[in-house]
């Protein structure tokens, strides 16, 4: 007889897979031979530098890389990231105390939540925004308090919306700038508001900044950590998922407050052994060597960018272009919910977009596009999209 298992209240409280009826509509396409073409994955499509694969290879026959590697991550990939930051950002950080590594920036950022929150504690946390945000936070026990992020505030969090209540009690706010799902980018004077909030109410500030270098028409994102103040709240997270299109290597960081990097690294040394040497070198090839990859890399996601939003409006949207990331985020005609129009574009157009509750609900009225998709193929999906959708009305 099978074991009666009972899983522990953590997992139980984790949210339901939200996009699983999509997931399945798009089985069932392929499966009945319709050429689907998805604009929902934020993965880059374009290949990572040949620079980068080639050290890999180099350090991949050096046999002291196949031992087990510091949980901390090598000095010198630490120093790598510290340079970067200084080439950058100007910002200046000590790559013994202010820089840990991690197993691609999205581990961190659940296990943060580990090292400061108990159960029934309160994390801050931006709505929509990435699930690993409250997901790590539920598996520490601690409940999530959502912060709208509205279209007509930017989608920035309104700081001064938050209850007193709410604020004493918290323990950490998650940040995203570029944002992931909205695409928005935050300000100087955003920055500072979240430095003065974090010190009024003793709150660790947890910025994700996966998308720092995924910019256009001359903007350049800045770095949390510039800011006058920032490090004494806060860390910020990064990776070179994104940079460098290495999102199945898994690997990334966490730099800012020393008390929370080494309580990180003190976490991560009793549950992983590190990422692969061989993997850091490659990330150090990233960091240190030639960026014109990225700048290429950002000139074909502006010209996809300008195909997909001019297409958008021509069929009846009234979008800006975005400045920052991969992602363009867009309401949905009159008469749909995001879930709906998501499923009749796949239905009537093969394309696969998001809906917005995918990442909250105040993702709801909204979709999200994914430009990691070939032109021609973009191309291909937004003449479906007007082919059998037409214009749209709001």
């Amino acid at each position: 007889m099978s074991l009666q298992l009972e899983e522990a209240r953590r997992i139980k409280n984790l949210p339901p897979y939200l996009f699983a009826r999509i997931e399945r509509l798009i089985a069932e396409k392929r499966k009945a031979g319709i050429d689907v073409i998805s604009l929902g994955i934020g993965d880059p499509d374009m290949p990572t530098p040949g620079h980068i694969i080639e050290e890999l290879q180099k350090q991949a026959q050096v046999q002291a890389n196949h031992q087990y590697p510091s949980s901390a991550g090598m000095l010198s990939y630490r120093q790598a990231v510290a340079r970067w930051y200084q080439n950058r950002f100007g910002v200046e950080l000590n790559p013994d105390s202010e820089i840990v590594s991690l197993i691609g920036s999205k581990e961190g950022i659940a296990h943060i939540s580990w090292c400061y929150l108990n159960p029934g504690d309160t994390v801050l946390v931006p709505d929509p925004g990435y699930p690993v945000y409250a997901g790590g936070a539920i598996l520490a026990g601690a409940e999530p308090y959502y912060m709208p992020l509205q279209a007509e505030k930017g989608f920035l969090p309104d700081l001064g919306a938050i209850p007193a209540g709410v604020a004493r009690r918290a323990k950490m706010m998650f940040i995203n700038y570029p944002n992931n799902p909205t695409g928005a980018v935050a300000g100087e004077e955003f920055y500072h508001e979240v430095i003065a909030f974090a010190r009024e109410n003793n709150i660790l500030i947890c910025h994700d900044a996966a998308y720092s270098e995924m910019s256009y028409d001359g903007y350049k994102p800045p770095s949390f950590l510039q800011f006058e103040g920032a490090k004494e709240v806060g860390i910020e997270f990064h990776s070179v998922s994104k940079t460098y299109n290495m999102t199945g290597w898994r690997i990334g960081w966490a730099a800012g407050h020393p008390a929370a990097v080494e309580a990180l690294g003190r976490l991560k040394s009793n549950i992983d052994s590190g990422q692969f040497q061989a993997i850091q070198y490659a990330a150090i090839k990233g960091l240190t060597g030639s960026q014109d990859d990225v700048i290429k890399m950002q000139k074909i996601y502006r010209e996809r960018r300008d195909i997909l939003v001019d297409a958008l409006n021509g069929m009846g949207w009234n979008l800006a272009k975005p400045k920052a990331t991969f992602y363009v985020w867009a309401p949905v005609p009159a008469g749909h919910t995001s879930e709906s129009f998501a499923e009749l574009v796949l239905e009537k157009a093969g394309v696969v977009i998001t809906p917005g509750t995918g990442y909250g609900e105040n993702g709801a009225g909204f979709f999200r596009i994914a430009l990691t998709v070939q032109k021609e193929r973009m191309i291909e999906a937004l003449e479906r999209m007007k082919r059998n959708i037409g214009t749209v009305r709001f």
